[in-house]
Protein backbone atom coordinates (compact mmCIF):
# COMPACT_ATOMS: atom_id res chain seq x y z
CA UNK A 1 0.00 0.00 0.00
CA UNK A 2 1.95 3.43 -1.17
CA UNK A 3 1.48 6.41 0.91
CA UNK A 4 -2.29 7.93 0.84
CA UNK A 5 -2.90 11.18 -0.66
CA UNK A 6 -4.49 12.94 2.45
CA UNK A 7 -2.50 12.39 5.47
CA UNK A 8 -4.17 10.38 8.45
CA UNK A 9 -5.82 11.89 11.15
CA UNK A 10 -4.69 10.64 14.34
CA UNK A 11 -7.97 10.79 16.05
CA UNK A 12 -9.57 8.15 13.63
CA UNK A 13 -6.80 5.88 13.97
CA UNK A 14 -7.50 5.98 18.19
CA UNK A 15 -11.53 5.76 17.42
CA UNK A 16 -10.61 2.29 15.19
CA UNK A 17 -7.67 1.51 18.02
CA UNK A 18 -9.64 1.71 20.63
CA UNK A 19 -13.04 0.04 19.20
CA UNK A 20 -11.58 -2.86 17.27
CA UNK A 21 -7.75 -3.33 19.33
CA UNK A 22 -7.89 -2.05 22.51
CA UNK A 23 -5.70 -5.35 23.61
CA UNK A 24 -5.41 -4.56 27.39
CA UNK A 25 -9.33 -3.79 27.93
CA UNK A 26 -9.34 -0.54 29.25
CA UNK A 27 -12.56 0.18 27.69
CA UNK A 28 -13.95 3.70 25.99
CA UNK A 29 -10.57 5.84 26.38
CA UNK A 30 -10.95 8.57 28.73
CA UNK A 31 -9.08 11.86 28.18
CA UNK A 32 -5.96 10.78 31.09
CA UNK A 33 -5.17 7.65 28.46
CA UNK A 34 -6.80 8.37 25.31
CA UNK A 35 -3.06 7.79 23.73
CA UNK A 36 -2.16 5.05 24.96
CA UNK A 37 -2.18 2.96 21.56
CA UNK A 38 -0.91 5.68 19.40
CA UNK A 39 2.66 4.71 19.06
CA UNK A 40 1.85 1.47 18.00
CA UNK A 41 -0.83 2.69 15.68
CA UNK A 42 0.99 5.05 14.04
CA UNK A 43 4.05 2.27 14.05
CA UNK A 44 1.22 -0.35 12.24
CA UNK A 45 0.37 3.23 10.22
CA UNK A 46 4.24 2.98 9.05
CA UNK A 47 4.50 -0.64 8.34
CA UNK A 48 1.31 -0.15 5.86
CA UNK A 49 2.68 2.38 4.06
CA UNK A 50 5.96 1.07 3.58
CA UNK A 51 4.54 -2.16 1.98
CA UNK A 52 4.25 -4.48 4.56
CA UNK A 53 1.39 -7.06 4.06
CA UNK A 54 -1.62 -7.09 6.32
CA UNK A 55 -0.56 -10.76 7.65
CA UNK A 56 2.34 -8.67 9.01
CA UNK A 57 0.68 -5.86 10.24
CA UNK A 58 -1.54 -8.71 12.16
CA UNK A 59 1.31 -10.53 13.54
CA UNK A 60 2.65 -6.71 14.64
CA UNK A 61 -0.32 -6.05 16.83
CA UNK A 62 -0.71 -9.83 18.29
CA UNK A 63 3.15 -9.57 19.22
CA UNK A 64 2.78 -6.03 20.54
CA UNK A 65 -0.07 -7.67 23.02
CA UNK A 66 1.51 -10.84 23.98
CA UNK A 67 5.14 -9.87 24.43
CA UNK A 68 5.59 -5.99 25.50
CA UNK A 69 1.96 -5.66 26.73
CA UNK A 70 2.20 -8.89 28.40
CA UNK A 71 -1.22 -10.05 28.61
CA UNK A 72 -0.04 -12.97 26.51
CA UNK A 73 -1.67 -15.18 23.85
CA UNK A 74 -5.27 -14.25 24.40
CA UNK A 75 -7.61 -16.33 22.19
CA UNK A 76 -9.42 -13.49 20.68
CA UNK A 77 -5.74 -11.81 19.75
CA UNK A 78 -5.71 -12.54 16.45
CA UNK A 79 -9.97 -12.06 15.23
CA UNK A 80 -9.00 -8.16 17.20
CA UNK A 81 -5.61 -7.46 15.18
CA UNK A 82 -7.38 -8.58 11.64
CA UNK A 83 -10.11 -6.28 12.32
CA UNK A 84 -8.04 -3.71 13.53
CA UNK A 85 -6.00 -3.89 10.47
CA UNK A 86 -8.87 -4.11 8.11
CA UNK A 87 -10.25 -1.03 9.29
CA UNK A 88 -7.08 0.87 9.37
CA UNK A 89 -6.79 -0.29 5.61
CA UNK A 90 -10.01 0.62 4.74
CA UNK A 91 -9.87 4.20 6.62
CA UNK A 92 -6.50 4.56 4.39
CA UNK A 93 -8.54 4.09 1.25
CA UNK A 94 -11.07 6.66 1.46
CA UNK A 95 -7.82 9.28 1.48
CA UNK A 96 -6.65 7.82 -1.35
CA UNK A 97 -9.86 8.53 -3.09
Amino acid sequence: MEMSAAAPKLSELRRIGWRDWDPIGLGPPQPAFEDEYDAYLRELLTLLNGGGTPADAVRYLMEIEADHMGVGHRPDAAKRAEATVAAVRAYLATLEA
